[in-house]
């Protein structure tokens, strides 16, 4: 089930702790794309609060959000480029993407299979996928007062498995979110030293999000791959029988 729109701009941008975890999802998400320049940048889910640092340079940004969680105009005070769609038919011509940053849209949704299967159609050849999710051994997925509480929480092996699924093949991983999911006082004020110790350790451990970068495969053609079969005779395996001397 999908969050409410109000409920995750609420958190991203009107409190401290939504503020901290959109920090340390956008550092972790422009230490693998630094740049974006001339290229086309697709958010999904509320990717919203990351997307910012590509609006100046990219050729185009734009923000999907599903029907069931609602819409919101994006960037405030500047042209809007925040779209209602469905939730496996996007209005976005097949292989026009370069870069597709999905957060808070696939663990909460009810079709994942055909959710990867767009995100696959509308990449193009090379293009890359960045899935932000709830880490199943983090903090973060077992406290319902942050976005990072509500879905299905997946381990990195898992989310890997479930893109080479779909013809993807996953290029790096890494954690997100290693303070604590609390406003309080004291939490917030020690939260960046926990991020600055947090990135030093393994993230399906430490980090309270798991990001995978994965880069669309086009060869060989989707479709065409097929599991090999191989009849096995009822009695394979079995000796010729032996007849005992009476």
């Amino acid at each position: 089930m999908h969050l409410d729109v109000q409920d995750l701009r609420n958190f991203y941008y009107r409190s401290m702790l939504g503020r901290a975890a959109q920090k340390s999802l956008r550092t972790q998400m422009l230490n693998i794309w630094p740049e974006a320049k001339g290229q086309t940048v697709v958010g999904y889910g509320f990717a919203a609060p990351l997307l910012r640092p590509y609006l100046e340079d990219a050729r185009r940004v734009i923000a999907l959000m599903p029907g069931p969680q609602g819409v919101m105009p994006w960037p405030a005070n500047e042209p809007n480029v925040s779209v209602l769609i469905e939730e496996t038919r996007w209005p976005i011509e097949t292989g026009h993407v370069d870069k597709l940053v999905v957060l808070h849209g696939l663990e909460t949704s009810q079709h994942p299979f055909d959710l990867l299967e767009e995100c696959w159609r509308v990449l193009g050849p090379g293009g890359k996928v960045l899935l932000i999710v709830p880490n199943r051994a983090g903090v973060w997925a077992r406290r319902d007062g942050t976005p990072f509480g509500y879905g299905r929480p997946y381990s990195v092996g898992q989310l890997e498995a479930e893109l080479r699924r779909h013809q993807f093949v996953p290029e790096r991983h890494m954690g997100a979110l290693y303070q604590l999911p609390s406003g309080k006082r004291i939490w917030m004020k020690s939260g960046p030293m926990f991020e600055r110790i947090g990135v030093h350790m393994p993230a399906m451990v430490a980090g309270g999000a798991v990001m995978v970068e994965a880069t669309k495969q086009v060869y060989p053609p989707k479709g065409t791959v097929a599991r090999q079969r191989r009849a096995i005779s009822v009695l394979e395996g079995l000796g010729t029988p032996v007849v005992e001397p009476t």
